[in-house]
This record gives C-alpha cells, sequence and structure tokens, in this order.
C-alpha cells in the first residue's frame, strides 16, 4: 500500500511481508528535506517498529554533492536509530552513488544491511 507518492519520493507499508519501503528518486535537496521528514514520521508510526522492517530503496538515488555528504551521513545515522527490528539498504544504480553512501556508512555506526536489490519495489 502506497502511502505517500511524491516526484521525489515514495513510501509504502506492506503488511503482509511487515516492510515499510522507501524509494528516493535523484536527491533530496534541502527544499524538499521537511517534507520528507514529515512524511517519513507520519509513515512509520503507522507501524509498530518492533516488528518491521525498513527497507530503503536507493536504487535510483544520484550521487550527492561533496557539501552534502555529511547529510548523508545523518541520514544514515537516523534511519539506524528509528528503532526497526531490522534495516535493508537497497544499494545505488550508480557507482558514485554507492561509495557515497559506502563511505558514510563506514563512519557511522549502522546497524542495517546492505543489499543489492529489494525483493519487490514501490
Amino acid at each position: 500500500m502506497i502511502v505517500v507518492d511524491k516526484k521525489k519520493y515514495k513510501m509504502a507499508i506492506d503488511e503482509a511481508a511487515k516492510e515499510i519501503h522507501v524509494q528516493v528518486h535523484g536527491l533530496i535537496r534541502e527544499g524538499d528535506a521537511e517534507g520528507y521528514m514529515a512524511d517519513l514520521q507520519d509513515t512509520i508510526n503507522k507501524v509498530s517498529r518492533q516488528e518491521y522492517t525498513f527497507v530503503v530503496d536507493a536504487t535510483h538515488q544520484t550521487p550527492v554533492p561533496s557539501k552534502v555528504v555529511p547529510q548523508l551521513e545523518q541520514t544514515m545515522q537516523f534511519y539506524s536509530k528509528l528503532g526497526f527490528k531490522d534495516i535493508l539498504l537497497v544499494k545505488p544504480a550508480s557507482k558514485i552513488a554507492q561509495v557515497q553512501i559506502r563511505n558514510a556508512l563506514e563512519r557511522i555506526k549502522f546497524t542495517g544491511t546492505i543489499i543489492d536489490r529489494a525483493s519487490r519495489s514501490i
């Protein structure tokens, strides 16, 4: 069930699989961040985090400008602290974006698992 469908991102709840899927398209710019965070909060508040897996599908995420890399770290750290049963991070298709995420995860305590692709898409 898709609960948010915006140009830059989609969010869905799969009650049968007990998963929340977040798919980002391109880059969340500073002006989009507030709406993204509000939608994310609304979506995750609809489920029991201890029972659900949080799936971040970054397949379509583009490389971020170097000045935004610290925000990437903060975002990944934020995801880690949401309290979900498990976190799955789908690698971006872009090799540069993959390296940026890998580097960001090396600097934080990321509790999730990085996977090549999601079992299903939104």
